[in-house]
């Protein structure tokens, strides 16, 4: 869920990548799938739908890092604040996922977030704010 001050954009893969995900902007790696797909966990979304589709990084990226960029978002303040809710799964496999900030005014991406993989193997959620007082892409 992309929040912008009241707005809220679902973003669920059903059909492609949400409107903050440029159209189809994957980076090689990723793949839009679902529990159904045969390639091993998760079998289902976090809602437990094992026809909902997720991205996921294909097996052979496994040793190397993948990128998804969002589109450019206006600056916030009082009114128009950002926050980004996801869903996320990272088999004791995989390695970390990290959100960036990245400031239009800068040209490195400041790490804002990341969790590392685990034993549990389960879907977590997580809430970022993001306050910036100018353009910026996560």
């Amino acid at each position: 869920c992309f929040n912008s001050g009241s707005s809220c954009e679902k973003c669920d893969f059903e059909t492609d990548l949400c409107k903050a995900l440029p159209e189809l902007n994957l980076q090689p790696g990723w793949i839009r799938r679902n529990g159904q797909s045969g390639m091993g966990p998760p079998y289902s979304d976090h809602s437990g739908n094992d026809s909902a589709y997720f991205l996921s990084l294909s097996s052979e990226m496994r040793s190397s890092s993948a990128t998804l960029r969002t589109n450019v978002f206006l600056p916030t303040d009082e009114e128009h604040i950002c926050q980004i809710t996801f869903h996320y799964w990272i088999s004791q496999m995989s390695g970390t996922l990290m959100v960036g900030l990245q400031k239009h005014s800068e040209d490195t991406i400041t790490n804002i977030w990341q969790d590392s993989g685990d034993l549990q193997n389960r879907w977590k959620s997580n809430t970022i704010t993001i306050n910036s007082t100018e353009k910026y892409e996560v």
